[in-house]
């Protein structure tokens, strides 16, 4: 077999001893190993085949590590951790210990920030070129975003700042997607070559050096002739925009052409102000079930490679609706009774299970994009004329507009629901997505209302109870996947009423009281510890705010022995909330023990793993509580 051209790239460096001509052979080499990795491992494959050409081209004309790129999300950069001398590591990718699915700046002296986040790059980009004059050094500054964080609003407020401190940096729109312009063609791809030539530059700048030394004139003769200029590119290419914005716009070109990308890079990198390249791509690009399917190879667990088709093993193995899944077809059940309820999200149709709600009431349905602070706002000025807004979004995203939840919903004591998917471990996507933090945040503000189901038939009680409750912001946070087999179905429990928990299993011994889907592994934490002839208490909080005093209180009373379990940090949680309320009226001699989440950032991996390594299996949870009775 002959060797490849991959097998003798193990850092940037040597990627610059390749001739351009071979750079489309890499690329292809490239492709195989994310598509053959990714189709074992999962993680983000279509915009990560879409970016190898533009990734490939990065790194051959810059002078990495020292020349500094900062990823917007990371979805992309797959190719980058593979050139960057991770390639005999990339098949560990977010596996346990392995690589992470994001640049992580504890991984490799080239991811120069962690990333997981849109519309941050450009921001942070500024910042470390700004940080770069002020200690008058000489390397380049690049960021990379794509179409969808574009949209957020950080990136203008970025732009705006960049063009107006006139730093020295390059913003690389990717646009897989959206397509700002259609404008490729040949005379598109003529003038952007004349344009960002050396020889084009050095004489514009030469001319408007002559120019400006002219008495009164100078200066209005250089302004017409970038207007002329400016003119006639954008015949072709609208980037007037960004030219407001005091970046030089280019492009758009085609980011998949090797050659193109590697010329014009060459040609911009060393003019000295705000650039911004557009650069088109294709999600899936080189995989044509992810050409095909762009959406669907987004995130993907794994597949086969032949077919395209997902592999099913074992923990995606559901024997329920999934809790995702049920609030999607809830809302549509409560939609078709009520026209005031309308549904908004921030990019994540499918993700969010609004996809079929969308379909069915498209006027009452509103993805507003990569922008949860406008998601917010938008939705507060909804309730205010009498509108039901539900807003769904991750738990990790919905972080991002918590000016808007404090200000816009809860100051204003709006009905807005709020539907946290992915609450808690959410797996091999690592501490920028982990949902570990909605309790701590939500908790602290006046008017919300949160609560967590156990399971999904307690999620649809749940939403139709925020919908019915007209006192103010409700909040509802529920996991990826579904619930534990070891739960009882909820169909036959309680109904909900505010401020008021569920008592699951009676006992003597010791009070459980747990959050959401944390009830389902105390339960069977409980049947372990009945072994050891401790009969323990176990109550579903179902309200993490207002809380169940009553409840809680009565059976530490009885058990003198108080356990509280959340899949969410230690510090300002739940736990922390029954603390502050139940201290002043117990005994001085009563066990009481927060089993959470440590205060940490925690790591990529297998969900049901790590619940285990951090103490919130039912077994770690069973020895906890075994170890507290023993003293």
């Amino acid at each position: 077999m002959a060797e490849r051209l991959l097998d003798s790239i193990n850092s940037p460096a040597d990627l610059k001893k390749l001739s351009v001509d071979k750079l489309p052979v890499l690329a292809q080499e490239i492709r195989e190993l994310i598509i053959n990795t990714v189709a074992s491992s999962g993680g983000h494959l279509a915009s990560s085949l879409g970016a190898v050409e533009l990734i490939t081209g990065l790194h051959y004309c810059l002078n990495t590590p020292e020349d500094i790129i900062i990823w917007d999300v990371g979805h992309q950069a797959y190719a980058h951790k593979i050139l960057t001398g991770r390639k005999d590591r990339f098949p560990t990718l977010r596996k346990a210990g392995g690589l992470s699915g994001f640049p992580n700046k504890y991984e490799s002296e080239y991811d120069v920030f962690t990333t997981g986040h849109g519309s941050t790059s450009i921001s942070t980009a500024l910042g470390i070129a700004s940080a770069r004059d002020l200690e008058n050094k000489n390397y380049k500054v690049v960021a990379v975003i794509g179409d969808a964080s574009f949209g957020g609003g950080m990136a203008f407020e970025a732009l705006n700042h960049a063009g107006h401190l006139h730093k020295n940096m390059l913003v690389i729109l990717n646009d897989n997607e959206m397509s700002i312009s259609k404008s490729v063609g040949a005379l598109s791809k003529y003038l952007n070559r004349i344009i960002t030539a050396p020889a084009y530059n050095r004489i514009r700048k030469d001319v408007e050096g002559l120019l400006s030394r002219v008495p009164r004139f100078g200066f209005r003769v250089i302004r017409s002739a970038r207007r002329l200029e400016e003119g006639l590119k954008n015949l072709l290419v609208p980037g007037m925009l960004f030219e407001e914005l005091g970046f030089r716009y280019f492009g758009p070109i085609d980011g998949n052409d090797i050659t193109t990308v590697v010329n014009t890079l060459k040609n911009i990198i060393g003019l000295n102000e705000p650039i911004l390249l557009h650069v088109l791509t294709k999600k899936g690009k080189g995989y044509s079930f992810a050409e095909k399917g762009p959406e669907k190879f987004h995130g993907v667990s794994s597949f086969d490679v032949d077919t395209g088709e997902k592999v099913a093993i074992a923990k995606d193995i559901v024997p329920e609706e999934g809790f995702t899944k049920a609030f999607g077809n809830k809302i549509i059940e409560i939609a078709r009774e009520d026209k005031r309820i309308v549904a908004i999200t921030a990019a994540m149709p499918e993700g969010t299970g609004l996809d079929k709600f969308a379909n069915l009431f498209p006027d009452r349905f509103f993805d507003v994009g990569m922008a949860e602070q406008h998601a917010v706002g938008f939705a507060a000025g909804l309730a205010k004329a009498g509108f039901k807004p539900v807003v769904a979004i991750y738990s990790t995203f919905l972080q991002r507009s918590y000016d808007q939840i404090f200000h816009d919903v809860c100051l204003q004591n709006l009905n807005v629901i709020f539907m946290l998917d992915r609450a808690g471990l959410v797996g091999e996507d690592g501490p920028t997505h982990h949902g570990a933090f909605d309790m701590s945040y939500i908790r602290n503000l006046p008017n919300i209302v949160s609560m967590a189901p156990k399971d999904e038939e307690e999620l649809k009680s749940m939403l139709s109870w925020a919908v019915s409750y007209s006192k103010g912001p409700v909040a509802i946070r529920y996991p990826r996947g579904t619930s534990y087999a070891f739960m009882p179905s909820s169909k036959n429990s309680l109904p909900i009423n505010y401020g008021k928990g569920e008592l699951l299993k009676e006992g003597k011994d010791a009070t459980m009281v747990s959050v959401g889907y944390m009830s389902n592994i105390a339960l069977e934490a409980a049947s372990f510890l009945l072994k050891d002839g401790i009969d323990a208490e176990v109550i579903n909080a179902r309200f993490i705010k207002p809380i169940d005093m009553e409840l809680v209180g009565q059976s530490v009373l009885k058990t003198g022995r108080l356990f509280t379990i959340e899949e969410g940090v230690s510090i300002g949680g739940f736990g922390s909330g029954v603390l502050e309320l139940i201290i002043d009226k117990i005994e001085k001699d009563t066990i009481i023990k927060n089993i959470a989440l440590p205060d940490k950032f925690i790591e990529h991996g297998d969900r049901q793993a790590l619940l285990d390594k951090y103490g919130l299996s039912s077994k770690k949870i069973a020895e906890a509580i075994k170890k507290e009775w023993q003293k």
